[in-house]
């Protein structure tokens, strides 16, 4: 493909992607498709000559679209979004054709110093505290990693890093029983061993019990374990529950404990002046993550990990041998030193682009759309007479399930899990699931780009008819 042929089929794609923004309603919402039904269409070797961009762009309409699942349709409610925008397309393009290297300060000075101010301007837009700093990571699950590991180096006095696990002293990292599973992986990763991860009992909102988190770190001390971490959630992933920050950082501070807030999800929602306060004395603990790509209008990946004294990590990640070195490494920040990955992607241009495109307000006032939204399904699931919702409605996730009194657990989540597969399956909304004390329930997540009130009622019509139809 020569520059001209370039020009023209990089404008053809421009309007089709174009189109689709415009049009990604229209579409079902996951594909009616098979396991390999995508994969057997495809020839069973690469081609040995090239072929055209028409041929190409054919199969991917003919192929690979009938077999997608369209995230950023605005009756997408399951998980949590991954959800874009135009500003954050467009710098994704720019990222792409710049195809910048930004491991270090010297391979891409603005990719460097545009990445620390964007990650200032984050941290002062939700209230963190201002000496703290931040970095860009590609998923929470890789920060998380991060944290947990530099709070292993911090406790060994970066002697695993060295000589690897000796002599006898068993670390122990807690977290309540509804953490990400990311956490059970981290731990397992970071050679700690998931009999290590310490479930801490929740109250009836699902959020961490602090004076059991105390017991029990007090009761692995009586044992001869070490206490290392303490992963606290600040909205969990099944229902958005979040956790005593402040109590726990108190608890951590006390016994010497690193504390990790994982706020993947929700803590976009502290650009909020009004739902800070649930990160009050966040200042007592050693870092925080949030993913802008789950709410803030940023497309995967980019992931934001905060640290109140960067240096614990930059001394667990920092090897530069001859090569890599300069003369200016003891004046700028090498991200390559402050995270797993060396080679790393110039992810702040798209949020330097959505910030300045939407603007703290413009970002503040989607996100209280989806609040309100919310709210309205909440009302509306509240007035069923057969549905209730199982969970605290804290942001904009809603945990719902049919019931009826005389029906056991097991018929009820039956009863529930057929029905929230029947509406999947129609492909006019989606919805995914979680387990409340062994009950089966929908998660209905309202925070894609474009939703509407009126995808909320076309999605509420829906899911009352599949429950009429399946009773």
């Amino acid at each position: 493909m020569d520059k001209q042929e370039f020009r023209k089929r990089a404008h053809q794609l421009v309007d089709w992607m174009a189109d689709y923004l415009e049009q990604k309603e229209k579409y079902p919402v996951t594909p009616n498709t098979e396991p390999k039904t995508i994969y057997n269409q495809l020839p069973k070797n690469a081609p040995e000559k090239g072929e055209s961009f028409d041929q190409i762009f054919e199969d991917f309409e003919k192929i690979i679209l009938p077999g997608m699942t369209h995230w950023q349709h605005p009756a997408f409610f399951g998980y949590f979004p991954a959800n874009n925008s135009e500003p954050s397309i467009l710098a994704e393009m720019l990222m792409s054709t710049l195809g910048a290297q930004c491991m270090s300060w010297l391979t891409s000075p603005a990719a460097t110093e545009l990445e620390e101010r964007v990650c200032d301007w984050l941290r002062d837009a939700k209230g963190i505290d201002s000496s703290w700093k931040g970095v860009i990571h590609d998923t929470a699950s890789t920060a998380t990693l991060s944290a947990i590991l530099t709070a292993r180096e911090k406790a060994s006095h970066y002697q695993i890093n060295e000589k690897g696990f000796v002599g006898d002293k068993v670390f122990r990292v807690y977290s309540s029983s509804h953490v990400h599973s990311s956490i059970d992986k981290a731990i397992k990763i970071a050679g700690l061993g998931v009999q290590n991860l310490v479930r801490i009992p929740v109250n009836q909102e699902f959020a961490m019990i602090p004076e059991e988190l105390e017991k029990a770190i007090e009761e692995d001390l009586k044992n001869g374990f070490y206490p290392l971490c303490v992963v606290s959630a600040l909205g969990t992933t099944s229902s958005t529950a979040v956790d005593p920050i402040n109590k726990i950082s108190e608890i951590t501070q006390k016994h010497g404990l690193w504390h990790h807030i994982d706020a993947a999800f929700a803590g976009t929602a502290l650009i909020l002046p009004e739902y800070q306060y649930l990160m009050q004395g966040h200042e007592k603990a050693d870092s925080y993550v949030f993913n802008p790509h789950k709410w803030m209008f940023t497309n995967f990946d980019c992931t934001v990990l905060f640290l109140k004294e960067p240096q614990y990590l930059i001394n667990t990640f920092s090897l530069t041998p001859e090569y890599l070195k300069t003369q200016l490494d003891n004046e700028v920040n090498n991200y390559r030193d402050w995270g797993i990955q060396l080679g790393r992607r110039f992810r702040a241009l798209k949020l330097w682009f959505v910030l300045r495109t939407y603007g703290l307000e413009g970002i503040r006032e989607k996100l209280r759309n989806h609040l309100k939204l919310a709210k309205t399904v909440e009302e509306w699931i509240s007035k069923h007479g057969s549905v209730e919702i199982l969970a605290p409605v804290n942001f904009n996730t809603i945990c719902f399930r049919y019931t009826q009194a005389d029906l056991s657990v097991e018929k009820l989540n039956a009863i529930n899990e057929k029905w929230m597969n029947e509406v999947n399956a129609s492909g006019m909304a989606f919805f995914s699931h979680t387990k409340l004390e062994s009950k089966f329930v929908i998660r209905w997540v309202i925070g894609q780009t474009d939703v509407e009130q009126k995808h909320l009622e076309s999605a509420w019509v829906l899911l009352k008819e599949k429950l009429q139809s399946i009773l």
